[in-house]
């Protein structure tokens, strides 16, 4: 079997690093061909404009000045740069340091590129150099040129010294890729780790991160609000299946013992006719707590939202108010309203109603005899402000978390009749809509809902798909 190549080499992040690395030797040899280009044309244009000068300058000479002015040139060039020479009509050398005239190269024209022989015969090799060739006025050929070979070695100097920073900052690529992937790998096996004890039961167990400006980090950070949220749910339904069988069980055992004792011990068709009667209002007990269980999983799972549009709350108001007037009166409690029927949100008319007559509902249920509920509509700031203010003893402050949860029932109002669903049924409505629910604490009750007046659709779908519940319990005490 062929042997399997390490993990290092196999890993996303080292495989990135050698593309970035190839990458970059690409570039560094470019960069080389570009500079070396750019050395090479500038030293060739340099050594034209000397040779020009040079040659313009002894063509002006006599002939005597010049041949002496040749060979001081030649005396003063130890490293036999410089090519000098004259050579009469016949080509053959006067004086100088060429044999013949280059062949290839034309008189009287610009620089160019030829090629000499070494003066060895033994040698090869041959010089590559950059001449002009003039014709004199006495009909002698002048030869100048200037060996470019230098120029050559100037930019094989360059290009040395690239390519040896080249192979460096290539295994120092390939470094930090084999680095960054062993990084990953182990962060990505501490992730791994931590989420199999997640997996296990242990959800107080979170996901490590460092800087906030890590991409790991942030993904962290988001992945660990996500279990905060998925560990709340979990507890809360952890006791959802105990508090639903609880709260079924009374009424459904309180219903079954009375028609065990109607059967056994009724004497008349009345006597058995009211045991039934009670057991129906037993059974209806149970029934209403499924159908409030059925109305939060509609709202939370938003299957109302087709039902949104344009909802006067003025007029809802007023609504809710004739609705609950009369059950107020007979509790010997005052009802008031105040309301503007200018003030509109866009939501479902329907599950605001039911919204706001819960909270009425509690209102009138747990204020005492000789009390006063109040419902109130009013503009603050960029918000429409719906509040249930009444007189009865409130939410303490230690409840106030308390009474979202579903079945939840204070010990001072367990003898109340009700099914502990009307805060959450409330609080979901609330956060469907995008809107925002205070719930204040001391005595007097007193919860608001508010409804920002300028709410985009957007908005309002973030607002609902938001995993954070939409709701605000205030510190301050309502006066």
């Amino acid at each position: 079997m062929p042997m399997r190549q390490p993990r290092l080499l196999r890993s996303t992040t080292f495989h990135t690093a050698l593309i970035v690395a190839a990458a970059f030797a690409l570039f560094i040899i470019v960069l080389f061909g570009f500079i070396y280009g750019r050395v090479e044309h500038y030293l060739t244009v340099r050594s034209d404009a000397v040779i020009t000068a040079h040659i313009d300058g002894l063509v002006g000479l006599s002939p005597e000045l010049r041949r002496a002015a040749v060979d001081e040139r030649l005396k003063q060039d130890p490293r036999e740069v410089q090519i000098v020479a004259i050579f009469d009509a016949d080509g053959r050398r006067i004086t100088g340091n060429l044999n013949r005239v280059p062949p290839g190269l034309r008189i009287d024209g610009p620089a160019q590129s030829t090629v000499i022989p070494k003066d060895d015969p033994k040698d090869s090799k041959t010089r590559v150099v950059r001449a002009i060739a003039r014709r004199m006025a006495d009909g002698n050929i002048l030869v100048v040129g200037r060996d470019v070979d230098e120029a050559k070695e100037i930019s094989m100097v360059v290009g040395e010294a690239i390519a040896l920073g080249l192979l460096p900052g290539f295994c120092l690529c390939l470094l930090a890729g084999a680095w960054l992937s062993m990084r990953a790998d182990k962060r990505i096996a501490d992730i791994s780790e931590r989420v199999q004890r997640i997996v296990a039961g242990e959800l107080r167990e979170r996901l490590p991160y460092g800087s906030d400006s890590e991409p790991f980090s942030k993904l962290a950070i988001i992945v660990n609000g996500m279990l905060d949220e998925m560990e709340t749910l979990i507890h809360a339904l952890e006791g959802v299946g105990n508090d639903i069988a609880h709260d079924l069980r009374t009424p459904l055992t309180r219903a079954r013992l009375i028609l065990e004792r109607g059967r056994d011990h009724a004497s008349s068709l009345e006597e058995l006719q009211g045991a039934v009667d009670k057991a129906v209002a037993g059974i209806d007990q149970s029934l209403s707590i499924i159908t409030a269980l059925l109305r939060l999983a509609e709202i939370e799972n938003s299957g109302r939202s087709a039902g949104f549009g344009e909802v006067v709350l003025g007029e809802m108001l007023r609504e809710i108010f004739d609705m609950y007037e009369p059950i107020a009166e007979g509790k010997d409690i005052t009802i008031t309203t105040s309301s503007s029927h200018s003030l509109s949100v866009y939501g479902d008319r329907d599950l605001l109603m039911e919204a706001l007559a819960n909270l009425v509902d509690n209102a009138i249920k747990f204020t005492p005899e000789g009390g006063r509920v109040e419902l109130a509509l009013l503009r603050s700031g960029g918000n429409i402000i719906l509040r249930v203010t009444d007189t009865g003893a409130g939410i303490a402050e230690a409840e106030r978390e308390s009474v979202l949860r579903r079945f939840y029932r204070s010990d001072k109002i367990r003898n109340t009749p009700g099914t502990g669903l009307g805060l959450s049924l409330v609080a979901a409505i609330v956060k469907l809509h995008g809107f925002r629910l205070f719930i204040y604490s001391g005595p007097g009750g007193r919860i608001e809902i508010h409804c920002p007046v300028k709410l985009s659709r957007h908005d309002r779908q973030q607002a609902r798909s938001g995993s954070e519940p939409d709701v605000r319990l205030m510190l301050d005490r309502a006066s």
